[in-house]
C-alpha cells in the first residue's frame, strides 16, 4: 500500500475528503517524526510504539576492496508492533 492508497481508506473510513485524509496523515507523520527526533518514544496502544534506537560504530569490510572500513555510530528508527496488532497478523 502506498501513501495514496492509504489516504484513500483513510477517506473511506473517516467519512472525510480525500484532501482532509491527506492532511491528517501528513500532521501524523510529522507528529510522529518530530517526536523521534527530540529523543521521545511514540506509543499507540493496540498498534505499536515508535522509537529512536542507537547504533554504536564498528569495523566493517568493503566487499570490493576486501580493506577493512569504520562505520560511523548513528540513529535509526525502530517500531516495535503492540500485541493487538502482532495477535491480529497471526
Amino acid at each position: 500500500m502506498n501513501k495514496t492508497e492509504l489516504v484513500e481508506k483513510i477517506a473511506a473510513g473517516a467519512g472525510i475528503s480525500k484532501v482532509d485524509a491527506k492532511k491528517a496523515l501528513d500532521a501524523a507523520v510529522a507528529a510522529v517524526k518530530d517526536a523521534l527526533i527530540a529523543g521521545d518514544k511514540v506509543a499507540l496502544v493496540g498498534f505499536g510504539t515508535f522509537a529512536v534506537n542507537e547504533r554504536p560504530a564498528r569495523e566493517g569490510i568493503n566487499p570490493a576492496t576486501k580493506a577493512k572500513i569504520k562505520i560511523a555510530a548513528k540513529k535509526v528508527a525502530k517500531f516495535k508492533a503492540g500485541a493487538e496488532l502482532a495477535d491480529a497478523l497471526n
